[in-house]
């Protein structure tokens, strides 16, 4: 009986052991999962705390370094607007000409044979609308006017025909030629909605600092060996077409480029346009040239032979000359040579002491 006794009490203590064993693994079990769901019950972990103090760190603002603000820049019509003018198939076509204008108007033009081999956009990105690309957003705004190189009222036919004589080294287009008229009226469209008399923000060409120095033609040649001559070739003579209708990079010296009454013959507009538009990628957001090797590039390329042109009746009042005017005479009496390559804030301040 006693035996009885003393087996079935250590039986009862051994279910209660397992019971309490079975209670504590069961509290513990549900205490892991609480945790695990529950990570912060007893205070912020370190790993927490850095999270917490990362949340909170300010985040750095974006660096704009663009040259010139985005806000207001102009941008041109929409050209899924265009069928609705009357003129539609007329704008489609000075698009065109345009953009493709040596298939047009080149040495082996299928409407005129007249002009360089380059087309009309190799100067005027985009077909004449990317923002500081040398755009037209201000011809229909601002002409007919006087302008100071011819000393006369120009209309914009005169000043397309500028364009054929000096960068595209060829013949002027007859007025009245459907070509002319289609250009105008592209120009026009694309300038429809800028008010008379006004100039937008991001026609034309950038405005590019003055350097403390000369452009320097070496340091050009090394800039545009490294940054250049990818598109534009060693030798300067660009990329033709595959079809030899025009080029996909013009060539930048030499008899098939501009000549010396281009516009892009002057440095500042040629340093200008490159800070904005050069290399290939390069915009006025994003700017890719420094100001130095815009104007020292510019100096290399406008150093090298190109086509002559006769310049003896522009700027008739030599006082109104641009400061980068590479040909005398001048009324400042600084010399050919600074006037081409400079440097230039001279020549500016002593034109102002002289309007005082």
């Amino acid at each position: 009986m006693k035996n009885n006794s003393e087996a079935f009490v250590k039986l009862l203590t051994l279910i209660l052991g397992l019971m309490v064993g079975v209670t504590l693994l069961v509290v513990i079990i549900i205490g892991t999962v609480f945790l695990a769901h529950n990570p912060n019950i007893l205070g912020p972990s370190k790993d927490a705390g850095v999270a917490v103090q990362s949340a909170a760190a300010p985040v750095e603002k974006e660096i704009y370094r663009g040259v010139a603000p985005k806000e207001g820049m102009w941008q041109a019509p929409e050209w899924t607007t265009v069928d609705a003018e009357p003129n539609a198939d007329m704008i489609k076509y000075g698009k065109e000409l345009v953009a493709n204008t040596s298939e047009y108007l080149g040495p082996q033009g299928k409407v005129r044979k007249m002009s360089n081999g380059m087309n009309c956009q190799n100067c005027h990105l985009n077909a004449g609308t990317a923002p500081l690309g040398n755009n037209y957003g201000a011809v229909a705004s601002t002409y007919p006017k006087v302008r100071a190189r011819s000393g006369q009222m120009e209309d914009i036919p005169k000043r397309i025909n500028d364009c054929f004589e000096r960068s595209l080294n060829g013949k002027p287009l007859e007025r009245n030629s459907r070509e002319m008229q289609a250009m105008v009226a592209y120009m026009e469209w694309l300038g429809k909605d800028v008010p008379k008399g006004e100039t937008p923000q991001g026609a034309g060409i950038y405005e590019l600092a003055y350097l403390d120095r000369p452009a320097d033609p070496i340091k050009g040649k090394a800039a545009y060996a490294q940054l250049c001559q990818s598109c534009h070739m060693e030798d300067g003579q660009g990329m033709m077409k595959p079809d030899k209708t025009g080029y996909i990079y013009p060539p930048l010296w030499g008899e098939n480029s501009y000549n010396e009454g281009a516009g892009l013959f002057r440095m500042s507009r040629f340093a200008g346009y490159v800070k904005t538009n050069m290399p290939l990628g390069a915009t006025f957001e994003r700017p890719l040239l420094t100001d130095e090797q815009a104007w020292d590039v510019a100096a290399y390329v406008n150093s090298l032979p190109r086509p002559k042109k006769d310049l003896s009746a522009d700027w008739p009042d030599i006082s109104k000359k641009p400061i980068d005017h590479p040909f005398g005479p001048f009324s400042d009496g600084f010399t050919e040579e600074q006037h081409k390559f400079g440097p230039f804030k001279p020549i500016k301040e002593a034109r102002q002491v002289a309007a005082k």
